[in-house]
Parts: structure tokens; C-alpha cells; sequence
């Protein structure tokens, strides 16, 4: 991995907060993604499963986590069962961890070879009455395939069929959505990452150049500096291309009087980061994108005070709307006829402003987290409104990364990342 090592304690508090919250007598077990293949004898890149890696901090395939909190032997409350490496893999791919390795990673004692599995994982059913299963409940889930997880699952049930089951989901959505000091440090390398490739841009960004140039510009940048990439596919788009919310395809030039919009975030030790800027392509904003963009702004910065411990999600983001409409109205774009007759379940600003203003972030870039109960310290919320105004050819939308403090505002993570219109403009003037 190009991250440096993570200190253990982070899982081990992990571990804890999970096993704490298993009814009696349970067993859970995570298991690491699929290695996906793209065809002949190619695969994608590997992926971990965020809930093993939350839970033990291997990034390593065909991994397996045994949570047992009741076992009778003490060495199986906790287990980890990691592939053997072989004289083949050693060549082709190179070493995996070795036990030693493994329990200096994850902080667990107990380390099996994965072919050991098959064998200890009755022993232990055999003494477990109920079995958590690794499940995705997340609302915006886009599940399409059959997963390692879905495989385990029907053997479980086919083979321990008295077991009582239950989803992990609840339980990873509450723990997951308040973050620990290690996590929050590690986001705020990702976001600190996104900010030096920011500061790339500027200096690169003018009439002509194309949008996914720009986005090599970024890739450098985060690999470089110990980020295996992008936290997410980065959306650059550049004029009409701004209005379209999940533009990916980063193929047009960028032309003198346009703006440009990126949705760009580093990954750094498999913690995301959530950043948009929209700047001028030609440096300098004409008056009606200085207006635009600074009552988004405003809207942004107003709606950051909201992120207090107490606040509901579903709440918050009426006041938001109410912030945006008020922004919509004095930019012309909306009149008091619009608000009047609006219908309340799509208020007149929804023409404008369509998605959401802010979601958890941690390990997925929409992260899991609690969105029914209030806000608590610890909790990571993008800030992200926008206005698309696809008559002009204009959208702009600014996103920064947050924590809710226990007392005080949210601190931003993204503090350092230029986003006032006269820096924006000094920056990208100064070569």
C-alpha cells in the first residue's frame, strides 16, 4: 500500500464498538470484495471492503474477519484468517502478510491461513446461536451483482439453517457515521492531498486546455503523494458540461468565458475525500458569474453553521432551501409568484438546486451514518450546494468537508483550499 501504516488501536476500538452491540451468543463475519476480472486473464485494481477494513485494517484480498465476542475459547473472540503465501505468488505478485505481519496490523492474536476455514469456522457456529451478516442497507446503495458476502450467506443458511440471522448494517451505520481521532486524521491527509492537487490546477487551467488533461493534473498530484487516486470518479466539467450533475465524461475543452466545475476528491488510505471548486476558465469572473458564485457561497457558508451537535438531516436541509431560495430570488432567476405557487413537495429552488446539500464521508465518499437520530460530535458532512443554470451554460456548485465539534462550529477540513472569488482570481493570474 503507498499509505504509511495505520496504528492499530484504530481497529481495536473498532472491534469493540461492534462487539458491544451483538445480541448474545452471535458470530459475525466480513469478508474481503471480489477480485473482479475485465476479461482474458485482467483484473480491476483491489478493493477492500470498507466494514473489514474498518473493523482490522487489511487490504488484502480473500481475507476473513471472525467476530465472536462469546466464544468459550478465548482465542476465537476474535479472528483473522489471511491467504498463505505460496512460492507462485511470491514471484507473480509478491509476498501477502504473514501472521506476525497480520497481528501487528490488526492488533488480533489469533491469525489462521484462509485454507484453515473450513475447518474452524463449525467449531464455532457450533457454539453461536445467532450469525450478523454482512449486509449494504446504505440509501443510496447501487448493489447490481452477487457479492462474496451473498455467497456466504447462502451457505450459512443452508448449512446452519436454526441460526438465528441478522444484518451488521445497523450496527456499522451507527458506529461508522461518528468517527475516531485516527480516522478524522487520515481524512484530513485526503482532504490536504485534494488541496495540493487544487493549487496544481490553477496554475494550469486556461482557454483551450481539455478537461481531462486537467484531470491528469489531479491524478499526478495524488499519486505523488502517497494516494493510490481519485475517491471517487472526478466530474470536470466545463460550461453546459457543469449542469450535468454526474458529467464524467471529462472529454471537451475548456473555452474562454466558461466555467468550470470539478467534483474531485484524493483517497488516502481508503478514507475519501469530497471536494468542488468552480473557477473561471479564463481567470477572472465575469460580474454575473461573481454573482452566482458568491450566493452559493454564502449559502454554503451559512449552512455550515447548521452542523451542530442536535440537528436533524431531514430538517437542515429545509433550511438550506430556504436559504436558497432567498439567494434564487435576488438573482433574478426566481420570483414570488414561483415561491408562492410552489408545491411543497418540489419547492421552487429545486429548478436550480436538485441534489442534496450534505451526506456522511469517512471510507465511502457517501459514507454509512446516522441520518434518522440528531447530529453528534465527530461526524463528517460534506457542505455542498450549487445553482445550474443551463440556459447560461453555468453551474457552479462548492463543496467542503466538515466535522461536528461537540462545542463550537464545524471545523472544515478544506480551510485551506482557495475558495473566496479574489483568490481564486490571484492564483489563477500570478504566473
Amino acid at each position: 500500500m503507498k499509505y504509511l501504516p495505520i496504528n492499530p488501536q484504530l481497529f481495536i476500538k473498532n472491534r469493540l464498538k461492534f462487539s458491544q452491540q451483538m445480541i448474545p451468543k452471535s458470530i459475525a463475519v466480513f469478508n474481503s470484495n471480489d477480485v473482479f476480472s475485465t476479461g482474458a486473464d485482467s483484473t480491476l485494481p483491489f478493493e477492500q471492503h470498507r466494514n473489514i477494513f474498518y473493523l482490522c485494517g487489511v487490504d488484502q484480498e480473500e481475507t476473513i474477519l471472525v467476530l465472536f465476542p462469546e466464544c468459550s475459547e478465548h482465542a476465537h473472540r476474535e479472528v483473522l484468517f489471511v491467504k498463505e503465501t505460496n512460492a507462485h505468488i511470491a514471484v507473480w505478485e509478491g509476498a501477502k502478510l504473514s501472521k506476525a505481519q497480520a497481528t501487528a496490523a490488526t492488533g488480533i492474536e489469533t491469525v489462521y491461513w484462509l485454507k484453515e476455514f473450513d475447518s474452524i469456522f463449525p467449531q464455532l457456529m457450533a457454539e453461536a446461536t445467532s450469525f450478523y451478516f454482512n449486509n449494504n442497507d446504505h440509501y443510496r446503495q447501487a448493489v447490481e451483482m452477487e457479492t462474496r458476502d451473498d455467497r456466504f450467506l447462502k451457505m450459512v443458511k443452508s448449512t446452519y439453517p436454526n441460526h438465528q440471522l441478522a444484518p451488521n448494517f445497523p450496527i456499522m451505520k451507527s458506529i461508522r457515521g461518528v468517527k475516531e481521532p485516527e480516522e478524522l486524521a487520515l481524512i484530513q491527509t485526503a482532504c490536504d492531498i485534494t488541496e495540493k492537487g487544487f493549487r496544481r490546477v490553477l496554475g494550469f487551467i486556461k482557454p483551450g486546455v481539455m478537461e481531462y488533461e486537467i484531470e491528469a493534473e489531479f491524478i499526478h498530484e495524488f499519486l505523488r503523494n502517497r494516494s493510490k487516486g481519485f475517491a471517487y470518479t472526478p466530474i470536470i466539467g466545463s460550461g453546459y458540461n457543469a449542469c450535468v450533475l454526474h458529467y464524467i465524461e471529462n472529454n471537451q475543452a475548456c473555452k474562454d468565458g466558461d466555467m468550470l466545475l470539478m467534483d474531485v476528491g484524493a483517497e488516502y488510505a481508503n478514507y475519501a475525500s469530497d471536494m468542488t471548486r468552480a473557477i473561471p476558465v479564463n481567470g477572472r469572473f465575469t460580474a454575473r458569474q461573481k454573482a452566482v458564485y458568491q450566493a452559493v457561497l454564502d449559502v454554503k457558508n451559512n449552512a455550515t453553521a447548521l452542523l451542530v451537535p442536535g440537528t436533524i438531516w431531514k430538517d437542515y436541509h429545509v433550511e438550506v432551501g430556504k436559504m436558497m431560495t432567498s439567494e434564487l430570488l435576488g438573482l433574478g432567476l426566481l420570483d414570488k409568484a414561483d415561491v408562492q405557487n410552489e408545491d411543497s413537495k418540489r419547492p421552487a429552488y429545486k429548478k436550480y438546486f436538485m441534489h442534496g446539500t450534505s451526506h456522511h464521508m469517512g471510507l465511502d465518499t457517501h459514507d454509512f451514518g446516522a441520518l434518522e437520530t440528531p447530529m453528534t460530535a465527530n461526524m463528517v458532512f460534506t457542505v455542498e450546494p450549487g445553482i445550474y443554470i443551463p440556459d447560461e451554460k453555468m453551474g457552479i456548485r462548492l463543496e467542503d468537508d466538515v466535522v461536528i465539534q461537540a462545542e463550537g462550529p464545524p471545523l472544515n477540513l478544506m480551510r485551506q483550499i482557495p475558495i473566496e472569488v479574489e483568490e481564486i482570481e490571484t492564483l489563477m493570474n500570478s504566473n
